[in-house]
């Protein structure tokens, strides 16, 4: 057996995982299982949020380990139930490598992407439901989901003119989420700035980032369940930045 190219494509399962928005211990033990499914005793997996390490030790007593680093990454529940299901059918009747490495690889081009027409229609329902939620009326639901419109073409028409940092991508965010908000209370399409503000805002809230963050601590998860809480109270802080530079740039302040 090629022990390079299972300790390959372990490593690639766990960074697929990892960027799709696994928890850390689904991808420790996913790996761990899939190596000890090729015939591995006591594979060591490692990993944080932004980086998977992986230790296996061959039957001649040959140590191999390999490191992969992972960049910024959200969270795709679609990916992830697909690598999930690949998982068990790996570890249930393991194929030759090479095969496994394919079915792996074809993972992120089999799995069906939404339209950015259909993501942008999703920006605006979400603040129109969230509305009702802080105590706004029709009107405000709708100011919200036209608020909500223009963080989702910020969002995925922006991004040459934003940059790809996530503080300042959300920051800038705020400041257009809460500028036309401003804007459509003053021209009477909505009634409390706060309400249709704070839905618009929903969007770029990390939930479920914190709530990984949380279950990882509670877990013993310590180093990734920091890492990931820290990224959270980023994410709030950047969004209450440009919340406020949006409005005192309305004449709130």
């Amino acid at each position: 057996m090629d022990y390079d190219q299972l300790l390959n494509l372990s490593v690639e399962l766990g960074c697929q995982l990892m960027s799709s928005g696994a928890e850390i211990y689904r991808v420790e033990e996913s790996v761990r299982r899939l190596l000890q499914a090729y015939g591995l005793d006591s594979p060591e997996v490692f990993a944080i949020p932004n980086c998977v390490i992986v230790s296996i030790t061959t039957p001649q007593g040959h140590p191999i380990t390999r490191m992969r680093r992972i960049g910024g990454h959200g969270t795709d529940i679609e990916l992830l139930e697909r690598c999930n299901a690949l998982c068990r059918q790996l570890c249930a009747h393991p194929p030759e490598i090479g095969k496994a490495q394919a079915l792996l690889s074809a993972l992120p081009e089999q799995t069906p992407r939404y339209p950015p027409r259909r993501v942008l229609l999703a920006y605006g329902i979400a603040p129109a439901f969230f509305s009702p939620i802080f105590g706004g009326c029709i009107s405000d639901a709708m100011a919200a989901m036209l608020a909500g419109l223009s963080v989702g073409v910020c969002l995925l028409y922006g991004g040459r003119f934003i940059g790809s940092n996530s503080f300042f991508r959300t920051a800038i965010c705020s400041v257009v989420a809460s500028l036309m908000s401003l804007l459509l209370v003053h021209l009477g399409l909505g009634r409390s700035l706060d309400t249709v503000t704070i839905s618009a805002l929903m969007v770029l809230v990390p939930g479920v980032a914190l709530t990984n963050a949380m279950r990882e601590i509670m877990a013993g998860d310590i180093i990734s369940g920091l890492c990931r809480a820290a990224e959270s109270i980023l994410t709030g802080t950047a969004i209450a930045i440009g919340a406020a530079i949006g409005l005192a740039i309305g004449g709130i302040f």
